[in-house]
């Protein structure tokens, strides 16, 4: 694993204190690993809390780039979303920033990616 795409699911791991997700974001930091995630996924898990410390943390290494939603990205999310019949933009949008990046995606949600895109590598945490 060499990039990874994070979805809601990953964060809220590491904010649980998973140790899984500990051990990849020890990688992410050390720069092992290269991290992505949209920034709907930061926007669906931030709220603030003492408990996200580890979460801020992570994103203000530098070691996780938060990636913009475009005009051009949300007509893309959009025709996915009409293929494959679902509805979640967020989830739309790690499927497309995982293909583009040939990333595996760390998540705690496999079967809405997998509706999205059947083919996606996923670490499940």
């Amino acid at each position: 694993m060499r990039t990874v795409v994070l979805d809601a699911g990953a964060l809220i791991a590491l904010e649980r204190r998973d140790v899984r997700m500990l051990a990849l974001a020890a990688d992410l930091v050390g720069a092992r690993v290269a991290a992505h995630m949209p920034a709907g996924v930061f926007a669906q898990v931030w709220r603030g809390s003492p408990h996200q410390h580890a979460v801020m943390r992570l994103v203000r290494t530098g070691a996780v780039r938060v990636e913009s939603l475009s005009e051009e990205i949300a007509v893309r999310i959009g025709l996915l979303l009409a293929a494959s019949g679902a509805s979640d933009v967020v989830d739309a949008h790690v499927v497309l920033l995982a293909r583009k990046l040939r990333a595996t995606v760390v998540t705690s949600d496999p079967h809405d990616l997998h509706k999205l895109d059947p083919a996606l590598g996923l670490v499940v945490v």
